[in-house]
């Protein structure tokens, strides 16, 4: 059977990433060009920055990405391209280099959803294997999601109000540490011991989640302390912090499994470079006998890669666009 090549576009947020994927689990070459120190320095991502810098980006980065594989666009057999969800004027810009692509080299262009790129990032470390439930944690969305076939999303259950990344990202910033805070968080945490008391939120029968009252909580926490001229111990509040957003993910997607009898998980998204969340769900996986799959390191932020991925199965089920297609800053999962 032939091999197919599929060229990847993302920038959803701060990631300007091209990517060429074949037969939708080989990296043939990955390109990111990242906005991180520009952003850190307003402590988050400022969107018409991020906008502009994608301009000055594209084209040098799927130069370099073509370059890398040794390849041209006539050996490409189409291009994915992450339309949303994300900050509107990103996706433009990507989604105008793809149709402009698409369009002088007669190539079929594929409409990804960025989380189903973040759940395909799983296909380029193994087969996936159905029925599975997908835990999706990232800076914008905490889902978990049935999957019994490709391209058959099924939410069973989400955040109501913060996902946890921007939670992770919110306290981090209460604490004094810059942007992005998150990993900066985990860090902290291994070095600390959970001793400031936070409640666990919503534990209730559905498979929903809520950070708010978390992020309340630790805001008060700092708050009341600094009333008191009491110092905090960063790594403590970290390792607290860290200790019930963990819980509550794992409390979830626990019930989702045993209630579905879904034994395949694979987690996607940012959070899923979490040291603590990792730790937890292999002993998740231990009690429950689970076939687990989480991304390299490389693939759980944003990339072209996992669009890629997403886009081979896409490509295979003849989900193909017109060069009408537009962006959207939100879009359900289907």
């Amino acid at each position: 059977m032939k091999d197919i090549y599929i060229l990847g576009i993302e920038s959803s947020c701060d990631e300007t990433s091209c990517a060429i994927v074949k037969n939708g689990v080989s990296d043939i070459s990955t390109i990111i060009s990242s906005q991180i120190d520009i952003h850190k320095n307003y402590g988050g991502v400022v969107p018409e920055i991020a906008s502009r810098h994608h301009v000055r980006n594209i084209t040098i980065v799927i130069e370099e990405c073509l370059g890398k594989a040794n390849m041209t666009m006539e050996e490409i057999d189409a291009i994915a391209i992450t339309y949303g969800p994300g900050l509107i004027g990103s996706l433009l810009v990507g989604l105008e280099a793809a149709k402009t692509l698409s369009f002088i080299y007669n190539k079929p262009l594929i409409p990804v959803h960025h989380i189903a790129g973040h759940i395909y990032a799983n296909s380029l470390e193994k087969k996936m294997e159905f029925p599975l439930l997908a835990l999706v944690v990232s800076g914008g969305h905490t889902e978990l999601i049935l999957m019994k076939d490709h391209y058959k999303f099924e939410k069973l259950g989400g955040t109501l109000d913060d996902a946890v990344g921007e939670c992770y990202d919110k306290v981090a910033r209460v604490i004094g540490l810059e942007y992005p805070g998150g990993p900066k968080i985990d860090q902290l945490a291994c070095g600390g011991t959970p001793s400031y008391q936070l409640p666990v939120p919503l534990r209730d029968d559905s498979y929903n989640f809520s950070f708010s009252g978390l992020k309340s909580a630790v805001i008060n926490l700092n708050h009341n302390l600094e009333q008191r001229k009491e110092s905090i111990n960063r790594e403590n509040l970290a390792a607290s912090f860290q200790k019930v957003a963990v819980e509550s993910l794992i409390l979830k997607t626990r019930k989702a499994l045993i209630e579905n009898n879904i034994r395949n998980l694979i987690v996607a998204g940012g959070v899923a470079a979490s040291t603590g969340l990792r730790e937890k769900i292999k002993d998740l996986q231990e009690e429950l006998s689970l076939n687990v799959t989480i991304p390299s390191m490389k693939y759980c932020t944003d990339n072209a890669t996992m669009i890629a991925a997403a886009g081979y199965y896409a490509y295979r089920l003849g989900r193909i666009a017109d060069l009408s297609l537009n962006s959207k800053s939100n879009d359900k999962l289907n």
